[in-house]
């Protein structure tokens, strides 16, 4: 019985921290959107040279690297990935102990 509770522990920590993971990304996400629209009211204020777009590009690339992280998303290094990857490795394991 202990076991069971054990690991639904365990998976609610895991749930708790990924919720914890996104909302950080949403606070993120929010202050971006505000400051894009302040960099452009800058922009727009000091001159016709669009310069807001570099501070507003190299932050979105932020903005985006931090929403993989905070919802587990990766285009090379997914979960079927780290499944299929963790499955090999166990199977390799076991095939040397045989022997």
């Amino acid at each position: 019985m202990k076991r069971i509770e054990n690991k639904n522990e365990q998976r609610y920590h895991r749930a708790k921290e990924r919720i914890e993971k996104m909302k950080a990304f949403y606070i993120h996400a929010s202050i971006y959107a505000i400051f894009v629209v302040f960099f452009i009211y800058l922009n727009t204020l000091s001159g016709s040279f669009p310069w807001a777009i570099f501070p507003i590009a190299g932050w979105g690339l932020g903005v985006i690297g931090h929403a993989t992280d905070a919802f587990e998303y990766s285009i090379f290094f997914g979960k079927k990935w780290e499944q299929r990857k963790i499955k090999e490795i166990l199977r390799e394991e076991e095939e040397s102990i045989q022997f």
